[in-house]
């Protein structure tokens, strides 16, 4: 069945008060690159949210890129490429078992798809050789799907996936990291919308999340690179893709919320975030929405993308703080970069 309502419908033990230093960032590791457009951008490795990780270790993230600033569709490019694909992992038995735990999830699960995704392979910043004058950001992105994502990402032994490095593109080479998306979507009476998780999900169900999900190669007709050798810097498709980061986002936003396209204003890119449990990548977005919550929530009755979700809040940033108690480690992280974004804006 599905509910919509206010945060007044969050169990007791969500509602719990959380000192506000509790999800305070420590970027002693992190490098600040202040450009000609002052925009700031922090690239930062260091473990967040500790406070709740020992009590439920699936909140505990990284911040992988910050841009407090927000960037909009006109700094934000890609460089696509087979460069930035996983690389398989040197142990034929940890590849092998890719292939048994996908066989063991579609034997209780027929209906998985094995669909094709974005992987995130890191960032650079931008120069005018390579993208557009006006970038600031390059996000680098391969190709990866649901089967390898499964068998990696998810592996129960993940963790030996992962490369001794300080350097996280090359400590999760061997990784899918489908880049996943999620938007931070304030209403026009200063409100945030967050959704619970159904119990049909296969990750983290009846948690608090942003809307969003994964931009799709599909819906720019990408199914595989181009030729055998690496496609990375065809201006032409990068523009493609990069449009995709934007556009699927909004996708996300009106499937899972119901809002209708037209409603939603000034989208921005605000960073990455990681997962620590699974380092599971995901791009978060700021996005405005010209309607107030109630209209919104006579709307999520009839989104179109209703298995996903049970419950739609609309809740004040002191209520979403508590929240995070709560919610995926990349959500969390989310949360943190919206919190850095309204910081830098004050």
């Amino acid at each position: 069945m599905i509910r919509f309502g206010n945060i007044n419908g969050l169990p007791k033990a969500c509602l719990q008060f959380v000192p506000c230093g509790a999800l305070s960032l420590s970027l002693s590791k992190s490098k600040v690159l202040l450009l000609s457009s002052s925009i700031k951008l922090r690239m930062a490795s260091t473990v967040c949210n500790k406070s709740t990780a020992t009590e439920d270790p699936g909140t505990a993230f990284n911040l992988l890129l910050s841009c407090p600033s927000g960037l909009p569709p006109s700094r934000v490019s890609v460089d696509f490429g087979r460069s930035f694909d996983r690389i398989p992992h040197p142990d034929a038995t940890l590849e092998s078992s890719i292939k048994e735990i996908w066989d063991q999830r579609l034997e209780k699960n027929p209906s998985l798809y094995n669909g094709t995704k974005f992987r995130y392979g890191g960032f650079s910043l931008s120069d005018s050789s390579t993208v557009r004058t006006d970038c600031s950001i390059c996000l680098h992105l391969g190709l990866t799907d649901y089967r390898t994502f499964v068998g990696t990402n998810l592996n129960p032994l993940w963790e030996k996936f992962l490369v001794s490095s300080e350097d996280d593109t090359v400590k999760c080479q061997h990784m899918a990291n489908p880049l996943g998306n999620a938007a931070i979507v304030e209403t026009s009476d200063k409100k945030i919308l967050v959704l619970q998780r159904s119990h049909n999900v296969g990750e983290f169900p009846g948690y608090y999340v942003f809307p969003g999900g994964h931009s799709e190669p599909q819906e720019i007709g990408i199914s595989s690179h181009l030729t055998n050798t690496d496609s990375s810097g065809s201006a032409a498709l990068n523009e493609v893709v990069s449009k995709e980061m934007f556009d699927g986002i909004i996708r996300e936003v009106v499937e899972e919320i119901g809002v209708p396209a037209d409603s939603l204003t000034e989208t921005i890119f605000i960073g990455v975030s990681q997962r620590v449990m699974n380092v599971r990548p995901t791009a978060f977005f700021f996005v405005r929405c010209n309607l107030d919550s109630t209209k919104i929530h006579g709307l999520y009755s009839k989104a179109q993308d209703g298995y996903e979700s049970t419950h739609l809040f609309s809740v004040s940033m002191e209520e979403l703080e508590r929240m995070t108690l709560r919610m995926p480690g990349c959500h969390c992280g989310g949360h943190a970069l919206y919190k850095l974004m309204k910081t830098h804006k004050q």
